[in-house]
């Protein structure tokens, strides 16, 4: 059994590299950053691009099982002035409608933490309201990459959703934001696990993974902007998983 991924806003391919890990195959991605999208022609060669999300939908995207995406998080972040729904930044809106002209089983929405209390909860609210009314159950949860043996936090809001109820399917890390109190303690020791083998950077002592060979004046945007394999591995071994329970 292989689920096929569609994935939108995909920066560097984090959610795909991780859900591909998990026994998923990726269909198409939609990247409007030119050297991210360089990235991923070097690691995707045969997955066709796309690259302005405005522009796509079911006429030219292939039906698939799963969409994923990490749609802009500076109307969100708290180091921004989280305009939400006014900042011109927020493509949710564009999101939204590419699952309601695709309608794909699953969806992984990925996005910073202060998404939660945007406009006072209300931005996310709406999201979920969005999703109910295409017909999707949803779980969310803060995840923290540390939970995982790395030698960061990276805490990121994952939200998963199912066309039917998701019935069994339930997080089993980073509930709540768990691991949290765990953070320097993780970052202290460097622990590794069966997910994560990377070395940390000696200078940064972030364990990216990434080659060395980035261009060192972007290097820090990709970064900012991706999503770490190894939690969207966990999430996409959480799929497959409920998939097999429900055949």
């Amino acid at each position: 059994m292989t689920l096929t991924v569609g994935s939108l806003f995909s920066g560097i391919g984090g959610l795909e590299l991780g859900l591909e890990r998990a026994g998923m195959q990726t269909v198409w991605q939609v990247e409007i950053d030119a050297y991210a999208q360089q990235i991923l022609h070097r690691h995707w060669p045969d997955v066709p691009k796309y690259r302005d999300i405005r522009a796509c939908g079911a006429h030219n995207l292939a039906p698939v099982d799963l969409i994923c995406g990490g749609f802009p998080c500076q109307p969100h972040s708290l180091a921004g002035r989280r305009g939400g729904s006014h900042d011109e930044r927020d493509l949710w809106p564009e999101y939204r409608r590419i699952l309601r002209e695709l309608r794909p089983r699953w969806v992984v929405a990925e996005n910073v933490p202060g998404l939660l209390s945007t406009d006072a909860g209300q931005f996310f609210g709406a999201i979920l309201a969005d999703l109910a009314t295409l017909g999707y159950d949803a779980e969310w949860s803060v995840l923290s990459a540390c939970v995982l043996g790395a030698p960061h936090t990276r805490e990121r809001l994952f939200l998963v959703a199912h066309a039917r109820r998701l019935g069994s399917f339930r997080w089993r890390i980073g509930e709540g934001g768990a691991g949290r109190n765990q953070a320097s303690d993780c970052c202290d020791r460097h622990l590794q696990s069966a997910f994560w083998t990377c070395d940390p950077d000696p200078l940064c002592r972030v364990a990216d993974g990434l080659s060395r060979g980035l261009d060192k004046g972007k290097r820090l945007k990709v970064l900012g902007n991706a999503v770490v394999p190894q939690v969207a591995e966990v999430i996409g071994r959480w799929i497959m998983a409920s998939e097999g329970k429900e055949q």
